[in-house]
Formats: C-alpha cells, structure tokens, sequence
C-alpha cells in the first residue's frame, strides 16, 4: 500500500514552494528534507524542546508538531530566512558575544523565540525572558548567558528607538 500524496504551496523564507509531499511528513522533516534547510532541529519530535522552532504566519510553532500538509497557502520562516534578511543580526551577535550558543544545537530555535519576544518593543524583564524561552531546552549554557544576550539586545533596541 503507498502512502497518500498531497500538492502543498506555501512561501518559505519568502519565496513560494511548490511540492508533492507524503501526507504524514512533518514540517520539520519537508523543511529539512526537501528543501535543505538543516537550521531547523530535530530534538524530541514531541514540542518540548524548541529545536524544531519557526514562524508560521509570523508565529512561533514547533514544527515537529505540524504537517507539512497543514501549512499549505502558509508563511514560514525559519532561521535561514530570519538570519539571511538581517533581521536578527542584533540577537546572533548578542548570544556568540556572550557565549549564549555554545554547541549550537537549541540555538535556532532559542533566536527565533528570542525574535518573537523582541517584537513587541519593549525591554522584558529577566523573568519574563525566562519564562518566554522556557520551551526551549539547552542542555549547555545554563540559560543565564541566553538571558543576558536576550536582555542585552531588548535594551539596544529600545534606546536605538
């Protein structure tokens, strides 16, 4: 018996993708698999670890819980896309000046949630820094470098305002 075959389209990164994929393909592994773009991590395959984080219409999702199916007609960014554009250059420099990505495994996801925190323009307080990137397991850092680097850039931000 073959698997079901679905036509999807949806933009990533900005620009659109059209594919045929197997309709129980996540979109950790479409994102991963077909269209290469490995930033994206597989850690649990259960949406408690972050690693598997990006934007779906502009928010933050755990890809490893979603179909590649069900994000057809949508918009995804994922860390290449992000990184690429510029658009957390502030957040990458922040974290490798204060050594908040040691391995690098949780660091995709970590900067997109970090982003996705950052939007709203204001300087949040560590605990809410915290409680923000709770979703997100690193295994190396201890979170208070990840904290620092987050808390760092919120505060440029708003003075550059």
């Amino acid at each position: 018996m073959s698997a079901r075959h679905l036509d999807i389209s949806m933009r990533v990164n900005g620009e659109t993708v059209f594919a045929r994929v197997e309709a129980r393909k996540t979109l950790v592994d479409f994102l991963r698999d077909d269209l290469s773009l490995t930033g994206t991590h597989v850690g649990c395959e259960h949406g408690v670890c972050g690693a598997c984080t990006v934007r779906l219409d502009g928010k933050a999702v755990r890809s490893c819980l979603l179909l590649a199916v069900q994000c057809d007609g949508a918009q995804i960014e994922t860390i290449e896309g992000l990184a690429d554009s510029g658009t957390i250059a502030d957040l990458q420099a922040a974290f490798a000046r204060r050594n908040a990505l040691q391995c690098g495994y949780c660091t995709p996801g970590m900067l997109i949630s970090a982003h996705e925190l950052l939007t709203r323009g204001t300087v949040p307080s560590r605990s809410v820094i915290r409680e923000h990137i709770s979703g997100n397991y690193c295994r190396c850092t201890g979170y208070q470098a990840i904290v620092d680097a987050i808390e760092q850039v919120a505060r440029a931000r708003v003075l550059a305002k």
